[in-house]
């Protein structure tokens, strides 16, 4: 036995450096990055953007600081916790009193020296292409509604049922409208319908503001001043995926005497135990490890805030030459909508959103599921068996907590396909929920 156990703890040892070296890199470069990023940010700018390498509560108005994540300042580097990163905050002081920030402005950009504004829409390192910055002209999200005819509407008598469709991470209302919407009934025998696809804040075709912590607060509130307010609705439902999820919970639960029913596809549930339920998400769904090779992809964009800029610089600010290229090697003269989503959004969304909402929004999601549960509000939850993005402990945990729940794994599905693979009955079901959820039974 004791053989054993030893031979097991040197495999793990062994099969364990590899990673334990490529992420010990990655502090290193982070860090380098964290410098390299500050001083461009003064040349380009004449500010240095600030990051999460530190504590961000002396900064933070309280009632700000609740709705961010520990994740963002409590990530493990090594290099920062060594306390190099004295240097960094030193930087730009440093560099104006040598003047090489000035001297580099002036050589650059020698027509703009006196026009640089801080309000644009998009930080240098963003794309400013005329897609990527229309959302200036609005301050709600973009939304996509299907209905029947306004002359349908007026002359039927039949009740209108309203339907809010929450998308998940790096995703848009596409999402939904290109897959789930056609086979959604606009009218049934008894009940007319008005589906509502939303982008959330910082995603699609939606504002990406830069001074936002795109916090579970703030994609509530855009929510609530884009679609509800502005068609009065009193009553609706709502349908989310993945990260959707946590902010469709929070959403109706907000609006428990308003929501009818919540389905919910592969929901990134964690238990909020002893209030660690934010590092507890993060190392889960962000697990540090090289393989699978979307596992480790999702691990550096997660953990490192300034390699994920460095890759939406490369990847997000230059989407269009990207899209001819993949245009000329795929023989397509149209991409898919999920490839095209991939990149609408900019590193700050993407980062704050990943971190305020998966990971922050897990110590809220136990207080809205009781609430929801009490107000009587039925909640359906579904999962594919074969889910890599969200562990399939979260159903059962989530479960486990609360009984009054319903839960479907869907066999040989994965995180997209229990969706995609199966539109029509997936449509079906959902009809099938709401018409069974016309009056809510207290709990």
């Amino acid at each position: 036995m004791i053989t054993s156990s030893f031979s097991e703890k040197c495999t793990s040892v062994i099969n364990g450096a590899p990673s334990w070296s490529v992420f010990f890199l990655f502090d290193l470069l982070d860090y380098f990055l964290c410098i390299v990023f500050r001083f461009l940010d003064e040349v380009m700018e004449e500010k240095s953007e600030s990051c999460h390498c530190n504590n961000p509560r002396e900064k933070t108005h309280f009632a700000e600081y609740e709705f961010l994540s520990e994740t963002l300042y409590r990530r493990r580097n090594v290099f920062r916790q060594a306390g190099f990163l004295r240097f960094a905050n030193k930087l730009p002081e440093i560099t104006k009193k040598i003047g090489i920030v000035t001297f580099l402005r002036k050589f650059l950009f020698p027509h703009t020296m006196n026009k640089v504004s801080h309000e644009v829409a998009n930080r240098w390192s963003d794309c400013g292409c005329k897609t990527c910055v229309s959302w200036i002209n609005t301050d709600k999200l973009n939304v996509i509604v299907k209905q029947p005819s306004i002359s349908d509407l007026s002359i039927s008598n039949k009740p209108v049922e309203n339907v809010i469709f929450v998308h998940g991470f790096l995703a848009s209302s596409s999402f939904w409208t290109n897959t789930v919407f056609k086979y959604l009934p606009e009218t049934t025998e008894g009940t007319n319908y008005r589906f509502f696809a939303i982008d959330l804040l910082g995603f699609g075709d939606s504002p990406k503001p830069r001074a936002s912590q795109y916090s579970l607060k703030e994609h509530v509130e855009m929510i609530e001043k884009s679609v509800i307010l502005p068609n009065n609705l009193t009553s609706f439902h709502v349908v989310a995926h993945s990260m959707g999820c946590i902010i469709g919970i929070a959403l109706a639960a907000k609006f428990s005497d308003s929501v009818k029913s919540v389905a919910l596809v592969a929901p990134p549930y964690f238990a909020d135990s002893k209030g660690g339920a934010s590092c507890a998400a993060l190392d889960v769904v962000a697990k540090k490890k090289l393989w699978p090779p979307a596992s480790f992809f999702t691990a550096m964009m997660c953990w490192y805030e300034h390699i994920g800029r460095g890759v939406c610089l490369v990847f997000c600010r230059h989407h269009r030459t990207w899209e001819r290229i993949i245009k000329i090697v795929t023989w397509r003269r149209k991409l898919p909508t999920a490839i095209m989503d991939f990149t609408k959004h900019t590193h700050q969304s993407g980062w704050h959103s990943m971190h305020n909402v998966i990971c922050g929004g897990a110590k809220f999601t136990d207080k809205h599921l009781e609430t929801l549960i009490k107000s009587g509000v039925k909640i359906n939850v579904m999962q594919g068996d074969k889910d890599v993005v969200v562990p399939i402990d979260c159903l059962s945990n989530m479960k486990g907590k609360f009984p009054a729940v319903e839960v479907e794994v869907i066999a040989g599905t994965d995180h997209s396909t229990v969706i995609m693979s199966r539109r029509e009955v997936f449509a079906a079901n959902l009809v099938s929920l709401w018409a069974t959820s016309e009056k809510k039974q207290k709990v």
